[in-house]
């Protein structure tokens, strides 16, 4: 069956190919192309490398200076064939017009992700979107699309199951998310979201994008409810009901602090494999304070409420800074200005920080009776 193909491949096109690339009737290199299409769709998954590289080669050749409707349906007939042409497929990904490229931009599997990057990285926004609507998208390829494209490329890639993200592809999510209800529904909805992210974004989020989550999915209308309702530390309850990590983080931390072994050496090694849930657990106990408002402290922009629970329990600067550097992944604080937090942590006193302390607790318990 393949030698016959390659046979009639070879046979009855070639002749045809040289005087049509010869012409300057394009009309007629889109008829050829046709059939040489037809006849690759036929035997599409029987062919051997040597006969695709000459389906490439020929269907390459044809492909130039042929109408844009042509190459559109050229390429959508190509798109979702396991082994369509690879070169080919490259240059209609790179056509500058959507309806040639799309197609195949979202659905060919030949296309590798260094020619997805390139292509997200200097193409239109339409080929963007295209590219965020595929099967799969690793972490290089959805850092582009998150980084480079509108707010409709950032949502489709949002929307898909098949998408994962980096730790750069998370935070610009989130933080494209505090001011757009639908990329917020989203984020929350997606399984893969650190919940230390979903904190941030839910402490972060605007009022109209808490409105706009209020109007959102009827089947998610009872958890929208109650983050539009309930405060910022109801809302973390529910994501640490829902995390498993957390159980888990709380439970070691629960242990060590009811074996009386939970003390500065614990926390910095928590800090130092980055756990937030464990380090949250601990400075909660540590500190005596609700683990929402510790959460708090991590994900909000200013490190003062951080440099108070440490001095507040007495701990070195080296585990402060480490629990700055905690911070600085979650925020994107650079290390010159966690530096200039040692001059604050020299002058805060623990007593003051203790005083500080008390506050909270006061605070958080007038906030608890009026809900």
């Amino acid at each position: 069956m393949q030698n016959d193909l390659q046979s009639n491949l070879q046979d009855n096109l070639i002749d045809e190919l040289e005087s049509a690339l010869a012409s300057k009737d394009i009309s007629r290199r889109a008829e050829i192309l046709k059939r040489v299409t037809d006849l690759f769709v036929l035997g599409s998954g029987k062919f051997s490398e040597d006969q695709v590289e000459l389906f490439d080669r020929v269907m390459g050749a044809l492909l130039e200076n042929i109408e844009h409707a042509a190459r559109a349906q050229f390429g959508s007939r190509l798109a979702r064939l396991t082994d369509a042409p690879p070169k080919v497929v490259r240059v209609l990904a790179f056509d500058a017009a959507i309806e040639v490229a799309g197609p195949v931009l979202a659905h060919c599997e030949r296309l590798d992700q260094n020619t997805l990057v390139e292509n997200a990285s200097t193409q239109s926004q339409d080929h963007l979107l295209a590219i965020s609507g595929r099967k799969v998208l690793a972490e290089v390829v959805t850092d582009v699309l998150v980084d480079r494209g509108n707010r409709a490329v950032v949502s489709s890639t949002a929307r898909n199951g098949g998408a994962r993200f980096s730790e750069f592809g998370i935070s610009s999510l989130v933080r494209k998310a505090r001011d757009d209800g639908a990329l917020a529904l989203c984020v929350w909805s997606r399984p893969d979201i650190p919940r230390q992210n979903l904190v941030k974004l839910f402490v972060d989020a605007s009022e109209v994008v808490k409105g706009q989550l209020s109007q959102a999915d009827p089947r998610r209308a009872e958890l929208i409810k109650s983050m539009v309702v309930k405060a910022s530390d109801q809302i973390q309850t529910k994501a640490r009901i829902g995390s498993g990590d957390f159980a888990r983080a709380m439970s070691v931390v629960s242990a060590l602090n009811a074996a009386g072994k939970l003390g500065e050496a614990q926390l910095l090694a928590f800090a130092r494999e980055g756990s937030f849930d464990k380090v949250a657990a601990a400075l909660s106990l540590m500190c005596d304070l609700p683990v929402g408002l510790v959460e708090r402290a991590f994900v909000q922009h200013q490190t003062e409420q951080v440099l108070v629970l440490a001095r507040a329990i007495d701990i070195s600067w080296e585990t402060t800074l480490t629990l700055l550097l905690l911070h600085a992944g979650v925020n994107g604080s650079s290390r010159q200005q966690l530096d200039q937090c040692f001059t604050s942590f020299s002058r805060l006193q623990p007593k003051t920080a203790k005083t500080a302390l008390q506050f909270y607790r006061m605070r958080e318990k007038a906030s608890r009776s009026t809900e």
